[in-house]
């Protein structure tokens, strides 16, 4: 009878030790999962009254993160303004003290990106604006092999980006004009309308060879072609700049055509075909403008407007590694008090999940201007301006998964 006791407590107690272990390993499981599946958030530095706007994030080789903002009392108008940057160490929780990245004395810097090329240099592509004027504003670039310190990198190399549209600059925004309905786009009753004005700045050479701007990301395809996209305010529109020897030189694309399309965000299908999103900077009702290229990106369909709401501001849109694509906007026709993150699952022919990543209805929040980001390690990454009221402004990054926005 004793033995049969025995007998039965050690096994009472296995049972009891492996009920243990199932319970720690599905707390452990659930734990992970739910951090999988959550937000995290954190602003890069306090919050401050100078004007913080266009950030750009990036993953380093070593898994730091790096991101770049435009930092001063204005924009164009202001002959202060800087390009900042900070750094995250990989697994970290808090961003660096910023550091300068880029500043010509005496003209505002603005609309910085960072990109990692093949060879894993590190580049910044920025704007200077002369005459504090968009219009006028000179494409410049540094990069650096020397990144993984703290602080900023050490610059190896520094240039302006110069490119050379020909006359079939012109010829092709005459003939998309003339392939879309007119909106009557018209200043006055004897005013030239919208179009023939954009095409008659377009004729005069240096009005093409000047003024275009950075925003997103540049994108590499399959072959190595390196595709920065670009925008013109002076002719509100974009344009890709298209290199084929690793930045080394550069070539403009034809224009990409519509009413107020530009800084485009691309994106690859699987068959080879190119999709580029961009900010509405037209007439109303404000919608996202979509065009697209078979021909790696060097001529563009008339951009379009979809079904996605778009109140004049940045849009990024990437690919993830599982085929999906990502896009974050603000979702709204006005106004940038509300961001969302929506997830395709057919190359972006739907959004089938859409979740928000700010929303102020009191309409005294400003957030805009995201740059997008897929880690190593699956997560997604999107850095935007954040401001309340006018003394409360920073950059907030936001950290989720894919799961995180089916939920």
């Amino acid at each position: 009878m004793a033995i049969g006791i025995k007998i039965f407590s050690t096994m009472q107690n296995k049972i009891n030790k492996s009920i243990l272990v199932f319970l720690v390993i599905t707390y452990f499981s659930f734990s992970l999962i739910a951090q999988e599946q959550s937000l995290k958030t954190s602003f890069i530095f306090p919050f401050q009254e100078l004007h913080v706007h266009s950030s750009s994030i990036i993953e380093l080789p070593n898994g730091d993160m790096m991101a770049c903002w435009f930092e001063g009392s204005g924009e164009r108008n202001a002959n202060d303004v800087q390009v900042k940057g900070a750094r995250l160490k990989k697994g970290r929780t808090e961003w660096s003290t910023p550091f300068l990245m880029a500043d010509t004395p005496g003209q505002p810097d603005c609309n910085p990106v960072l990109f990692v090329d093949n060879n894993n240099k590190l580049i910044l592509y920025w704007v200077v604006v002369q005459a504090n004027q968009w219009e006028n504003s000179v494409l410049k670039y540094r990069s650096s092999t020397d990144y993984s310190k703290k602080g900023a990198p050490n610059w190896d190399w520094q240039d302006v980006i110069l490119l050379k549209p020909g006359e079939e600059f012109a010829k092709t925004i005459e003939d998309s004009f003339r392939s879309m309905k007119s909106r009557n786009l018209a200043w006055a009753e004897y005013a030239p309308r919208y179009e023939t004005m954009v095409y008659d700045a377009a004729k005069d050479k240096k009005k093409r060879e000047t003024g275009w701007m950075t925003r997103i990301h540049p994108v590499i395809l399959p072959s190595g072609r390196i595709l920065l996209p670009l925008y013109s305010d002076g002719f509100n529109l974009s344009l890709i700049a298209i290199s084929d020897d690793e930045g080394e030189s550069w070539t403009p694309s034809l224009p990409i055509v519509g009413y107020g399309n530009i800084q485009p965000a691309i994106v690859q299908k699987k068959d080879g075909s190119l999709v580029a999103f961009m900010r509405d900077n037209g007439d109303s009702p404000g919608k996202i403008l979509i065009s697209t290229s078979i021909d790696d990106g060097y001529s563009w369909t008339v951009a379009e407007k979809s079904d996605i709401p778009n109140p004049g501001t940045s849009v990024d849109a990437i690919k993830l590694k599982n085929g999906n694509w990502v896009m974050v906007y603000n979702d709204l026709e006005s106004d940038r008090y509300s961001v969302a993150v929506s997830l395709s699952d057919d190359e972006g022919k739907t959004w089938k999940w859409t979740k928000r990543l700010e929303r102020d209805d009191s309409k005294k929040g400003s957030f805009s201007y995201p740059s997008v980001i897929q880690t190593k390690d699956g997560l997604i990454h999107a850095s935007y301006s954040y401001r309340i009221g006018e003394d409360k402004k920073t950059i907030k990054v936001v950290t989720f998964s894919s799961e995180w926005v089916k939920g």
